[in-house]
């Protein structure tokens, strides 16, 4: 795999390089470690999944979960970020909440506070990354930067409908303006 663009938002690879070198370095080297095989004339995403998967887990990257309890409540929200598993589940029952609903968001890859995604998925999966996933563990203190690997157009054009691509994603981060979201990303553009 060839990385052919690079998207640094609020200088995502500029702290990698500055705080990470080594790490981000291994990030480039397993991204084009990955051999990128056609099936039938198109690129199967579920076989790159797994390529991507392998060579990730053989470097000891790790999945990871953040698990929180839901409120409606924005103050409660706001309260609730800081606290333990435990905290906020006796928080929302200490104020009213007679079953608090327990919900998590899980990231692919996480190591040395970086979470890594890989998505040859459908658009709306790239979005939940960008503008949610990405976010929770940020705003949680679990990462301190976000990466996205899309394929670019031209790899797009020759996969399943509806995958999302580098060009796509990066002109919807830019829509948005500067500093939304509100998250170091750095979203990486892939091809054969």
């Amino acid at each position: 795999m060839k990385i052919i663009e690079k998207y640094s938002h609020i200088y995502s690879e500029e702290y990698l390089i500055v705080h990470h070198k080594e790490t981000y370095k291994e990030i480039l080297d397993i991204v084009e470690s990955v051999d990128v095989k056609k099936s039938q004339k198109r690129y199967n995403p579920k076989e790159l999944d797994k390529e991507f998967n392998k060579v990730f887990r053989q470097r000891e990257w790790k999945s990871l979960r953040y698990p929180y309890y839901v409120t409606t409540n924005y103050f409660d929200v706001q309260r609730l970020t800081a606290l333990t598993l435990k905290r906020q589940k006796d928080f929302l029952t200490k104020h009213g909440i007679e079953s608090p609903i327990y919900s998590y968001k899980q990231t692919d890859f996480v190591k040395d506070n970086i979470a890594v995604e890989v998505q040859f998925g459908k658009y709306s999966f790239v979005a939940y990354d960008l503008f949610v996933k990405h976010l929770l563990f940020y705003t949680g203190g679990v990462i301190n930067v976000g990466i996205e690997v899309l394929p670019m157009k031209s790899m797009q054009a020759e996969m399943s409908t509806g995958i999302a691509y580098y060009e796509g994603e990066v002109y919807n981060v830019l829509r948005h303006g500067r500093n939304n979201p509100p998250v170091p990303l750095l979203i990486i553009g892939v091809a054969p």
